[in-house]
C-alpha cells in the first residue's frame, strides 16, 4: 500500500502483465489436451475434425424432431453440409478465445481501475498541496504579522520613551530658566550688601572677610547664570533632533500599523469569504521597495536614530543636573561663608543651644527610666511580702506539731533561712528605692535648669538673627535647582 501524497506513475498503453488472471497456457492436439470422440466400427481420429471417410455418427437418444429413433443408428451426415463443418471452430479456440476475451476485459478493467484510483489519488494529493499550500501561505502571514508587532511593540516603546525623554528635557529646560532667573535675587542682594558696606566710615571701612566673600558670592553668580543660560540653549538644539527622531518613529508606526491591518485582514481571508476575487496578473507584479532585511534594518536605523538622539539627551540632561546641584551647592556654600562672617555669634549661640537641647533630652531619657526603677523597686517590694508571709506562716504552723514530731528539721532550717534572706532583700531594695528618687529629684533639677539656660539661648538667637534679615531672601536649594 502507497501513503497518500506519492506519486503514481501509470501508464495505460502498451503490454501489460495481468494481476488478476494467470497466463493460459499454449494448447496443443495432442491426446492429452483434447479427446476425440469415437464413433463404433471407426478408427481412432487424432483432430476434431472426421475423415473423408467418416460414414456414421454417434447414435442420439432422439431425432432430428425429438422422436426415439428405434434402429438405434446415428443419422447419416449429409454431403451438403461437410464444407461448413470444415469451416467451424475447435472448442479448444473457442475456450481459448473466451480466455482472451475474459483477460482483455480484466486488463481493461484493471487499467480503468488504476487509472479511476490515480485519479482519486492525484487529486487527493493536489487538494492536500493545495490546503498544504494555503496553510503555508497562511503560516507566513501569521510569522509576518508577529514580526509587525514585534517592531511596532519596539516602536511604540521607544516613542513612549522618546516622548518620556522629551518631556524630561523640557522639564530641565524650564528648571535652567527657572534657576537663572532666581538668581537674580541673591545677585541683587549681594551688590546691595556691597553697596550698603560702602558708606562704613572711619576704620571700619576696611577690605575685610566680609566684603570679601560678598565680591566672590556676586561673581559666582554672574558665573553660574552664564553656565545656565548655555545648557538651555543646546538642551533646546537637542530637541529639535528629538523632534525629527519622533516624527520618524510615528511615521514607521503608521505604516506599522496599515501594514498589519492589511496583513490581518489577508489573514482572516476564506475560501467561504465574500471579499475574494480574481485578479488575474497581480502575482506578476512587483511593486514592493525593500527585502525583509532592508525592512527591519529600517526600523532598527529608526530606533537607534531615537536610541542616539535620547543618549544625548539623557547626557545632556546629566550635564544639566550636575550643573544646578554643583551650582546651587557652590552659591549656597558662598551664601553660607558670607553669612558666617556676618553672624558669627548666631552660629556659636545655635550650637550651644542645639547641645543644651540633646543634653536635655538624655536627661529626660533618663528621668523616664529612674521613674520606670524607682516603680519596678516598689513592685518588687510589694511582690516580696508575699513569700514573706508564706515562710512566716509555715514556721509558725510547723510550732505546732506534737511532742516528739516538734523537730528541727531540714525544712525547719531552710524556712528560716529564706525568713532571714526575704528580709535581708527588702532592706536591700528599700535602700536602693531611697538611692533612686535622691538620683531622679537631682535630675529634675538639672532638667530645670537645662530649660532655663535653652530659653536664655533661644531668646538671644532670635535677637541675633534680627541682623541679618535682609539675608533670608536667598532662595532655597529647591528653588536654585529650579523646581519651583
Amino acid at each position: 500500500m502507497e501513503f497518500l501524497g506519492t506519486t503514481q506513475l501509470a501508464s495505460y498503453c502498451g503490454p501489460k502483465k495481468s494481476c488478476l488472471l494467470p497466463d493460459i497456457a499454449p494448447t496443443t492436439t495432442t491426446k492429452d489436451t483434447y479427446q476425440a470422440y469415437y464413433h463404433p466400427g471407426y478408427r481412432h481420429l487424432s483432430t476434431w475434425r472426421p475423415g473423408l471417410f467418416h460414414k456414421v455418427v454417434s447414435v442420439p437418444p432422439n431425432d432430428d424432431n425429438g422422436q426415439f429413433n428405434p434402429s438405434g443408428r446415428p443419422p447419416t451426415v449429409l454431403p451438403a453440409l461437410r464444407p461448413s463443418l470444415h469451416a467451424r471452430y475447435s472448442t479448444r479456440d473457442w475456450h481459448h478465445a473466451n480466455m482472451v476475451q475474459l483477460k482483455g476485459s480484466e486488463v481493461s478493467r484493471y487499467c480503468a481501475g488504476r487509472m479511476n484510483v490515480d485519479s482519486v489519488r492525484l487529486m487527493q494529493d493536489k487538494d492536500q498541496l493545495t490546503y498544504q499550500m494555503q496553510e503555508d501561505s497562511r503560516r507566513n502571514l501569521i510569522e509576518r504579522i508577529s514580526n509587525i508587532d514585534y517592531w511596532r511593540s519596539e516602536l511604540m516603546y521607544e516613542l513612549e520613551c522618546l516622548l518620556k525623554e522629551n518631556q524630561a528635557l523640557e522639564t530641565t529646560k524650564k528648571r535652567l530658566e527657572c534657576a537663572v532667573d532666581e538668581l537674580q535675587g541673591p545677585l541683587k542682594i549681594a551688590l546691595e550688601c556691597l553697596y550698603h558696606r560702602e558708606r562704613r566710615k572711619g576704620i571700619d571701612l576696611v577690605h575685610d572677610d566680609v566684603e570679601k566673600n560678598l565680591i566672590k558670592e556676586t561673581d559666582l553668580f554672574k558665573e553660574c547664570q552664564e553656565i545656565l543660560t548655555k545648557l538651555a540653549q543646546k538642551i533646546d538644539q537637542q530637541l529639535g533632533i528629538n523632534r525629527d527622531a519622533q516624527h520618524a518613529l510615528e511615521q514607521d508606526l503608521s505604516d506599522k500599523d496599515s501594514a498589519h491591518f492589511i496583513d490581518e485582514k489577508c489573514l482572516n481571508l476564506r475560501n467561504t469569504s465574500d471579499s475574494i476575487n480574481f485578479y488575474y496578473g497581480v502575482e506578476k507584479a512587483d511593486n514592493t521597495v525593500s527585502v525583509p532585511a532592508t525592512w527591519a534594518k529600517f526600523s532598527e536605523d529608526n530606533i537607534r536614530y531615537s536610541q542616539q538622539a535620547r543618549a544625548n539627551s539623557v547626557k545632556l540632561r546629566e550635564d544639566a543636573e550636575v550643573a544646578l546641584e554643583s551650582t546651587s551647592e557652590e552659591m549656597w556654600n558662598q551664601f553660607v561663608s558670607t553669612n558666617l562672617a556676618l553672624n558669627k555669634r548666631i552660629a556659636e549661640v545655635a550650637d550651644a543651644k542645639n547641645k543644651l537641647q540633646a543634653q536635655l533630652a538624655r536627661v529626660l531619657q533618663e528621668i523616664f527610666q529612674t521613674e520606670d526603677t524607682i516603680m519596678l523597686l516598689e513592685r518588687s517590694i510589694k511582690a516580696k511580702e508575699y513569700p514573706l508571709k508564706v515562710a512566716q506562716t509555715r514556721l509558725e504552723g510547723r510550732t505546732k506539731r506534737p511532742n516528739i514530731e516538734l523537730c528541727r528539721d531540714t525544712p525547719q532550717f531552710q524556712l528560716v533561712t529564706e525568713v532571714y534572706t526575704i528580709d535581708e532583700t527588702i532592706l536591700a531594695l528599700k535602700q536602693r528605692l531611697q538611692e533612686a528618687r535622691d538620683t531622679l529629684h537631682v535630675l529634675m533639677v538639672n532638667k530645670s535648669n537645662l530649660e532655663h539656660d535653652i530659653a536664655v539661648k533661644a531668646n538671644s538667637l532670635y535677637i541675633d538673627k534680627k541682623c541679618i534679615d535682609m539675608r533670608k531672601v536667598f532662595p532655597s536649594t529647591p528653588r536654585l535647582i529650579g523646581y519651583t
